[in-house]
């Protein structure tokens, strides 16, 4: 009876915030060690969180927050986004930390800027030593949420004339990390110009793309 009643005192409380517009969520950007540009896509996830306040009606605080791997501060944040064309390292604390917050309820999606693949896959490992990422399929409810997007993940740049690819770690049923593949999604999400020859049609697919998964991670 008490934790029904502390949860609605909570859900009370956000409601309260939302009708007052005060950010009641924020989105993370996950900073890690070895070396990788952690901070590549600089406008991407601002404008990402526009989209989907205005569009899905959310209410994420305006910028993205920094937030370690390690760190408790991880658990702040129900969607945390890593990105990078280079290395990325993993501590024994950290990858334990990452486990704990995506086990716990935590949604992490990893985006390859290009040339990430080979340095995030045996991190990763670290993390879920018994899962390897799978393929989503085409009518997996990630792609199909307020924006229907039958042929999947879009493919904003061109590097290896690779198709793309959405990769998932399930755990115990549930989808916890979902892993953008030779997309560029981050990409689609900068500021318009940012990329010479980038239309304004892709972009909108990679931000309504990115708008799914945020709108799969809140109402799964």
């Amino acid at each position: 009876m008490k934790k029904r009643l502390l949860w609605l005192s909570v859900i009370s409380a956000v409601a309260l915030l939302t009708a007052f517009n005060v950010p009641t969520y924020k989105i993370g950007r996950v900073k890690y060690n070895g070396g990788g540009d952690w901070y590549s896509d600089r406008t991407a996830l601002q404008n990402l969180i526009k989209f989907c306040n205005t569009n899905l009606k959310t209410n994420f605080q305006a910028e993205e927050d920094i937030v370690e791997v390690g760190s408790a501060q991880l658990f702040d944040y129900p969607f945390v986004f890593l990105t990078g064309h280079g290395n990325v390292i993993f501590s024994a604390q950290e990858a334990q930390n990452l486990r704990k917050y995506l086990t716990g309820g935590g949604f992490l999606h990893i985006d390859d800027n290009y040339g990430l693949d080979k340095f995030i896959r045996p991190q990763m490992k670290k993390v879920f030593p018994e899962l390897d990422f799978v393929e989503l399929p085409l009518n997996h409810p990630v792609f199909h949420q307020k924006y229907d997007l039958p042929n999947g993940l879009p493919k904003v740049h061109e590097h290896d004339n690779k198709r793309p690819q959405a990769f998932g770690l399930i755990y115990r049923g549930r989808l916890i990390c979902f892993y953008s593949y030779e997309s560029d999604l981050g990409n689609g999400w900068e500021d318009y110009g940012t990329y010479p020859g980038d239309s304004q049609e892709t972009r909108l697919k990679a931000l309504r793309m990115g708008a799914n998964l945020v709108q799969y991670v809140f109402t799964r």
